[in-house]
């Protein structure tokens, strides 16, 4: 479905350009888009690796294992429907502390792969709890150190690029608590007209 609505807005600005007379304009912001992309793209891409050798450092270190055993008691406690020892438990930990360290790119195959692992649990085809709490969860992620948002800071040469990590705290424990509310919320409203 998206798309199809980002087709349709294409379209619709490539015409009324065309209309407009303005078809060289979108040519050209089109190409500098394109350059200022691929610049970006390879800027992150040395962040990213940064990232990802910390979090092997921190993985190897053990620091990963305190941090999933620091985290599981809460996990277990958020998705009461999944066994202690399920696989999908594991990939939830993963998912979360990827997410806590902004490293979005590497949350989400952990991502994915609770979600298969939720719905083998659940059997079928519709959405379990656990899953619509787990992508509630995963939208809103907790971030500590919003590593992707710093780097495109430090990309467009910002004088103090880290200065966003207390506001990111801040706002993703909001966003973090608000999800888990209203998901708890919509659940329990669920639940009482049954």
């Amino acid at each position: 479905m998206v798309n199809f609505i980002w087709a349709f807005m294409a379209i619709v600005g490539i015409l009324y350009a065309m209309v407009n007379g303005t078809m060289d304009d979108v040519n050209k912001a089109l190409f500098e888009s394109a350059d200022q992309a691929v610049k970006i793209s390879i800027g992150l891409i040395s962040i990213m690796v940064f990232w990802l050798g910390i979090m092997k450092v921190a993985e190897h270190a053990g620091i990963l294992r305190i941090l999933a055993k620091i985290l599981r008691p809460a996990v277990l406690k958020i998705f009461p429907d999944i066994p202690k020892d399920h696989p999908a438990i594991g990939y939830i930990l993963s998912n979360f502390t990827a997410n806590i360290f902004g490293l979005g790119n590497a949350a989400t195959p952990m991502g994915i792969k609770a979600m298969e692992e939720m719905k083998k649990l659940s059997g079928t085809d519709e959405a379990s709890r656990s899953m619509i709490t787990f992508l509630a969860l995963n939208t809103s992620s907790l971030t500590l150190i919003p590593t992707t948002v710093i780097a495109i800071r430090m990309q467009y040469d910002s004088a103090q690029p880290t200065e966003i990590v207390v506001t990111t705290i801040i706002a993703t424990m909001i966003s973090s608590a608000s999800a888990l509310i209203i998901d708890r919320f919509y659940y329990y409203k669920q639940t009482r007209r049954k």
